[in-house]
């Protein structure tokens, strides 16, 4: 059915597509017309962070940003969602145009800047859902704050989401919001990866209990930063790291219409970069923490050679607008074979 839709949906602009597409989702999840998908995906069962989930297949964050669809997209057989990035205020984001097809390449260029509408409203879309799976909450900085006292912000909101998350996922690798990926920075990094464990430690004993923190890093790293990020996530404590967000390279797509659009670049361009930058921190953590691999999976081969690689978990965002939500089923029973 989606081979068929995706056309009028390509003749819209990327961004409107993306709403109509998810207020379809919603539509038809509420009336039942979902109800099959959960059947077409298969249980695989695996425990990563001390958490239990039905299938190692995971939506990306982004594409729920407030939390405005978690039951329409629960319904597609996801074994988990994350939601957000969420800021503490609500922000608009970069002006439109912003987001952008580039079908030739099966990539998406990206300028949002974190546009959601703020941590509150998000919480209270999360009370309202009937979903009671997996659910990471991504948290990130409002873009008027200082990068000097962005710490603020992620507190802020950790000790906001805290209760209402299984996980939380720190993003300071958008390439969207003004000086974010500095936090990637050695000592950047260590001082507020410091402050997020102190307030997780204190928020685990005052709610009995202690939610896994993830981080989210750039696939714009060199072998050295990898191996630093690597080192202070386990000295830190830290639960997971997610790899990649977007990237600013555009060697792949520099020739193509939109190709030169400022922003971060998903899709099938970003597979071998992401694919490189799983398997060097799989191989520098060695299993201390997990991997959850992310970016340029497009169809189940993807998905199985992403855990090969050394991922624990995946997550889908662009490969589900250029394939649907087969690909769900599809990375599953890939990564079953395997």
């Amino acid at each position: 059915m989606y081979t068929l839709l995706r056309p009028l949906l390509f003749s819209l602009d990327a961004e409107s597509a993306h709403h109509l597409t998810l207020k379809s989702l919603q539509i038809a999840a509420r009336t039942g017309v979902l109800r099959p998908c959960l059947s077409l995906v298969n249980p695989m069962p695996c425990r990563v962070m001390g958490i239990e989930f039905p299938n190692p297949v995971g939506l990306a964050a982004g594409l729920d940003k407030n939390g405005d669809y978690i039951d329409a997209l629960a319904a597609l057989g996801f074994g988990f969602l994350e939601i957000g990035t969420i800021t503490p205020r609500p922000q608009p984001g970069n002006p439109r145009p912003r987001m952008f097809r580039l079908p030739a390449a099966r990539a998406v260029i990206n300028r949002m800047g974190f546009n959601n509408n703020g941590v509150d409203v998000m919480l209270a879309n999360v009370k309202r859902a009937s979903y009671r799976g997996v659910l990471g909450i991504n948290i990130g900085k409002n873009f008027d704050t200082p990068i000097e006292r962005a710490a603020d912000d992620y507190l802020i909101c950790l000790r906001k989401v805290y209760t209402s998350a299984t996980y939380i996922t720190v993003n300071i690798s958008s390439p969207n919001t003004k000086n974010l990926r500095q936090l990637q920075q050695s000592d950047e990094l260590g001082q507020l990866l410091g402050a997020l464990k102190q307030e997780r430690e204190r928020l685990a004993q005052q709610h009995g209990r202690c939610v896994p923190l993830a981080l989210k890093i750039a696939p714009d790293l060199d072998d050295s930063q990898i191996n630093v990020i690597a080192d202070l996530l386990v000295s830190h404590g830290i639960d997971a790291v997610i790899a990649t967000n977007t990237t600013l390279s555009r060697d792949a797509v520099a020739h193509l219409p939109h190709g030169s659009e400022a922003g971060g670049l998903s899709g099938a361009p970003l597979t071998t970069q992401a694919q490189a930058v799983t398997a060097k921190l799989a191989a520098k953590l060695a299993g201390a923490i997990p991997v959850i691999g992310v970016g340029g999976i497009m169809n189940g081969s993807d998905a199985a050679q992403r855990i090969a690689a050394g991922a624990s978990l995946i997550q889908l965002y662009t490969g589900l607008v250029y394939t649907g939500p087969g690909l769900v089923g599809d990375c599953v029973d890939a990564i079953r074979r395997s």
